[in-house]
């Protein structure tokens, strides 16, 4: 699988700070693939939205975005996302939350989307190191199977993943 990481976040695009949650993510998936395509932009829709159709039309079969999915006014991830979504996958975005809750109650702030742009899954993660690990510990052992129904294998949907 290639995996594509977009870091939304204006003071690391100026070089202010580092990118954790981004090297973070290129981490976790190194188990089921490799994430050579990396992108770090400022919170301005446009760029996110490129950014994210540029990977998708790479052939990229996921894009996990961190930051940007919160209440400060500059967090538009999920607004870009949507706007270059077909078609949207709520579960995932509410299966976070679910379990997020779980550990903060602060978890429900989280505006986060996830979508499918062609065969292209995208998924909005926190931008918090932390929130982002424990994201993917729940969300990680589904993506193998979103990623064969998503490419048209579909004989495997009744099995177990």
């Amino acid at each position: 699988m290639l995996f594509g990481v977009v870091c939304v976040s204006d003071r690391c695009s100026q070089g202010l700070c580092e990118d954790k949650s981004g090297q973070l993510i290129k981490e976790l998936v190194s188990s089921l693939g490799t994430a050579e395509e990396y992108v770090l932009v400022p919170d301005e829709k446009e760029q996110i939205e490129n950014a994210l159709i540029s990977l998708c039309d790479k052939g990229v079969d996921v894009v996990f975005t961190t930051g940007g999915t919160g209440f400060a006014p500059r967090d538009i991830t999920p607004e870009a996302t949507k706007s270059v979504i077909e078609r949207e996958a709520p579960g995932i975005a509410e299966a976070i939350r679910v379990k997020s809750l779980e550990i903060t109650p602060k978890a429900m702030l989280s505006r986060a989307v996830s979508g499918i742009r062609g065969k292209t899954l995208i998924i909005n993660l926190p931008g918090s190191p932390k929130a982002v690990r424990e994201a993917l510990e729940f969300v990680l052992p589904v993506i193998p199977h979103a990623v064969e129904v998503l490419s048209g294998d579909t004989l495997n949907c009744g099995g177990k993943y």
